[in-house]
């Protein structure tokens, strides 16, 4: 269990590298890969190639389509015949005929009335709504069929006017309009569209139509090199690779596809955990950091995925250019484009004309990279989305001009994509935000709004402890100049000075700074005096979590005395007993481990100790910085820090610099 607990971090990190690696692997096309690139309108690049076998040229689903379209249209619409509805008709005539009085004209009328239904539905009485356009259709009467002309049968409209007709030369007193109208009525139509049966053959159509075109046999010339890819050479070769791939994923080779897959998929993800151990180890020591690379790289894998499955074409407007920002926000620029070459190396298996697919986005990645140092300032997103997309507009005409050496190919669909792949790289300001909250992570824009000295645990500060909050302003001001000198993130640094003291709130009058003329360090010892003073780390620590401080802001509080020592506490107990323990009066860390929150931890010591100065001078100020930084120095508070010694050179000028200012001195130059 113990060796478990010791290797828990590494065993983490293999797990994520292989469900990363799966999780690629699966959505990786279930087929084999051709290893030729087909560019359609572009001259072949590779050698003149020959059928390595016999293979159908398979017609293009435009064609199939076309045919199966033709071939819907050639079947005209089924109209049946219902052998129930004459008898009916007749039957309920026969009976209300009957039914009326008899006499030699009205029978005559009848005779002949009933002899003209028979005639009509011998042709045929169909609704008048079929009748309204001229068509051939085919009559289904039982077992015999025939195609006639819509227009040759009755509608029931016109059939019912011919008998109004005949009575009106019968005479007008023969009927009723009651028994005329209910007569009239009896007329429906014998002959009505047959969906099911029209639809029945017209499947039958579809399910002829034959998929293949011709037989391309074993060692026929298919093209050469430097031909056009056009034409029936374009069918030939989009044949022979659905021939080759359905050939090469069968059930006897799978495993050893799948395993070519993972093994190549593999390799760029294990770089990057080997590229951020070798030169981010915190980045790669911290799991959250490390999950939120790779839960980014594989979005985005994922998301191609889905957009090619649907359009091929569709790829250009994926928003790669992402994903350098969202990691530019969040780390360096290293980080970001070796990520993004990752992430395009793995979507390489997914999208067609990979080179210039890959072109594109790893030059506008690198453009989003070097472009977004500012990304909270809404400008400075929009002036980076505007040149993205640019050069991606460039880049095409340029791979258009370079294949067909002319625009007139040039696809304005293209253009296009390219501008809502823009229009989805502006959404990447909400989902910084939500990757704040999923894994703990800290954006400039947060850090703005956290350097507000009106928010509330900074009005509390300033309330509670107003000798602490202005000593944390000079802290912040002269510590983001150092940052600025020396290449460090100022707004982090400033923010993290800020807030570095916030646990003396819990104490305020044991601290010089928030005391008038009595000090409560007279009545205690000198060990409980330092237990006090050293509690406000691990009190400045309880108030941050408590308000949700992003954990690089509590990075600061926890580091700005490192392991150092009460000193004046320490002295003072020395002089009382010589074996006094020093471990009592030390702070318990951890020493600084980033350039940040070692600017923080010497503008600290210096912007306090500085209080003390008599009579300062500008030689003064500078010995007297020259002595902290170098106490520091000597007690290896900077081991883990990545600060250079040239770097803390440069602070301590800053620093020399900004003293003198605020005591308002000149430096004394030579005679």
């Amino acid at each position: 269990m113990s060796l478990f607990y010791r290797f828990q971090a590494i065993l983490y990190k293999v797990l994520l590298c292989l469900f990363v690696a799966g999780v690629v692997v699966y959505l990786l096309p279930r087929a084999g890969s051709f290893q030729y690139e087909i560019q359609a309108g572009k001259p072949w690049q590779y050698e003149t190639l020959l059928a390595p076998y016999d293979f159908p040229i398979q017609k293009t689903q435009v064609e199939l389509e076309e045919e199966r379209t033709r071939l819907k249209s050639n079947i005209p619409r089924y109209f049946s015949v219902d052998q129930e509805v004459v008898p009916s008709v007749l039957d309920a005539f026969d009976q209300y005929a009957a039914a009326l009085p008899a006499s030699e004209a009205s029978n005559a009328f009848f005779i002949n009335w009933r002899t003209t239904i028979e005639a009509m539905y011998d042709i045929g009485v169909v609704s008048f709504s079929e009748t309204l356009f001229e068509e051939e259709v085919a009559l289904v009467n039982s077992t015999r069929k025939k195609t006639i002309k819509l227009g040759d049968l009755y509608a029931d409209i016109d059939a019912k006017n011919i008998l109004e007709n005949q009575l009106a030369e019968a005479g007008i007193g023969i009927l009723s309009d009651a028994s005329i109208q209910y007569l009239l009525s009896l007329i429906t139509p014998n002959v009505s569209y047959d969906e099911a049966l029209t639809t029945q053959f017209r499947t039958e159509a579809e399910a002829g139509v034959v998929p293949i075109r011709g037989l391309v046999t074993k060692g026929t010339r298919i093209i050469a090199k430097g031909e056009v890819v056009e034409g029936d050479k374009l069918k030939i070769l989009q044949s022979l690779q659905l021939e080759y791939e359905s050939q090469t994923w069968t059930q006897s080779n799978t495993a050893w596809i799948i395993l070519g897959y993972a093994l190549l998929v593999i390799i760029p993800v294990l770089l990057l955990f080997v590229f951020l151990w070798r030169t981010r180890p915190l980045v790669f020591e911290n799991n959250k950091r490390t999950t939120f690379l790779c839960v980014n790289v594989l979005l985005m894998v994922l998301l191609t995925k889905v957009v090619v499955d649907i359009n091929p074409l569709y790829a250009y407007a994926v928003p790669i250019c992402m994903l350098p920002l969202l990691l530019r926000t969040f780390f360096d620029t290293r980080i970001a484009l070796f990520s993004l070459m990752i992430a395009l190396f793995l979507i390489a298996f997914l999208v067609p004309n990979s080179f210039e697919f890959m072109f594109l986005q790893m030059m506008a990645g690198i453009l989003a990279s070097l472009t977004v140092n500012d990304l909270y300032r809404r400008a400075k997103l929009f002036i980076s989305v505007g040149l993205i997309v640019g050069l991606y507009v460039v880049s095409y005409i340029a791979f258009t001009l370079i294949h067909d050496g002319n625009l007139n190919q040039l696809s304005y669909d293209v253009l296009l994509l390219f501008v809502v792949n823009g229009l989805a790289l502006l959404f990447v300001q909400p989902l910084i935000y939500i990757f704040e909250k999923v894994f703990g992570l800290v954006s400039d824009a947060s850090l703005l709004e956290l350097s507000d000295t009106n928010s509330k645990l900074l009005r509390e500060l300033a309330d509670k402890a107003p000798g602490t909050f202005q000593h944390s302003l000079q802290v912040a001001n002269i510590a983001e100049a150092a940052a600025n000198a020396i290449g460090a993130n100022t707004l982090l640094t400033r923010v993290g000075a800020l807030y570095h003291d916030i646990g003396k709130m819990k104490n305020p009058v044991f601290f010089s700074e928030n005391q008038a003329s009595y000090s409560p360090h007279d009545d205690l010892s000198f060990e409980i005096s330092a237990k006090i003073i050293i509690e406000h780390v691990l009190n400045g620590i309880t108030l941050a979590r408590k308000a949700k401080l992003p954990d690089r802001v509590v990075d600061f509080i926890r580091t700005h005395h490192g392991t150092t020592t009460v000193f004046y506490f320490y002295q003072q107990a020395k002089q009382n007993n010589d074996e006094v323990d020093i471990e009592e009066f030390q702070y318990p860390g951890p020493k600084p481990f980033s350039k940040e929150t070692a600017i923080v931890m010497i503008s600290d010591g210096v912007e306090a100790a500085s209080k003390s100065l008599k009579e300062p001078t500008a030689e003064k100020i500078i010995a007297f910085v020259d002595k902290i930084v170098q106490r520091l120095m000597d007690e290896k508070q900077f081991l883990e820090a990545n600060i250079t010694l040239r770097e803390i050179e440069t602070i301590k000028k800053v620093l020399v610099e900004k003293l003198i200012s605020s005591y308002h001195l000149r430096v004394a130059y030579p005679e």
